[in-house]
């Protein structure tokens, strides 16, 4: 398994960084088994394993039921738990849930933006930590793309470098301007994972289900479906009814 150290040493070494969200034992023994580098059991699960409208209607206790089946479908395998939303509203409370998601398995916590205090409190008691700047679902007001502006650009770049130099070992960069990855990537020792941050962060990561084609919705521009996995479970499941007649 990875440590938090074994995936900033792939920046050192410019090797690229794979991380996909999964959210069941069994999707998790498939990444696993694909050899990708890290999982994350990302609060997107709200939509797509709950079907619920926002990420914000996810709380502690469906996220450590799923963060436990991942752990052990991916037991060597460096799984991220994401913080939902609330459970980091102040340092002594996300401390609190991220030993939560520690003790059944996961290798580090994500949170969003930069909380107050958060990131230096969970830090200093040696929980790793990777954060994501750029597009915050779990806040944003709309989801069009951030750091548009020279003003927007530099809080981001300012907010990098602020818990890079705190020491968190990798950041998400979400739907960001390429320019703006870019010029991060380089600024930082923190590994980069792009969604829809360009081409030359250090990794990337994508949703599973748009990844593999498991629901019949639009896509983020910047996901890529590499197999249509809803079509072919749609026509197996059909096979099996003609069978039954």
């Amino acid at each position: 398994m990875l440590s938090a150290s074994d995936i900033k040493l792939k920046k050192n070494k410019g090797e690229k960084v794979s991380m996909i969200t999964a959210y069941d034992f069994a999707f998790a023994q498939i990444a696993e088994a694909a050899g990708v580098d890290q999982i994350l059991v990302g609060d997107s699960l709200a939509n797509t394993m709950l079907g619920y409208k926002s990420t914000r209607e996810v709380g502690m206790n469906e996220m450590l039921i799923f963060v436990g089946a991942v752990c052990r479908g991916a037991a060597n395998t460096h799984v991220v738990a994401d913080m939902p939303f609330g459970s980091d509203a102040n340092p002594q409370l996300a401390l609190d849930n991220a030993r939560r998601f520690l003790d059944v398995g996961a290798s580090s916590v994500k949170l969003e933006g930069v909380p107050e205090g958060v990131i230096e409190n969970l830090l200093a008691h040696d929980v790793p930590v990777c954060g994501h700047l750029g597009l915050l679902p779990q806040t944003a007001a709309n989801f069009k793309q951030k750091g548009q502006s020279e003003e927007e650009a530099a809080k981001i770049m300012a907010d990098a470098r602020y818990i890079d130099s705190l020491g968190c070992f990798e950041f998400v960069l979400e739907h960001i301007p390429e320019a703006l990855g870019t010029q991060i990537t380089q600024a930082v020792d923190a590994v980069t994972i792009g969604i829809g941050g360009g081409r030359f962060t250090d990794g990337q990561v994508l949703v599973m289900h748009d990844a593999l084609g498991m629901h019949n919705r639009k896509i983020p521009p910047f996901a890529t479906k590499f197999a249509d996995m809803y079509s072919v479970g749609v026509e197996g499941i059909r096979k099996y009814i003609e069978s039954i007649k």
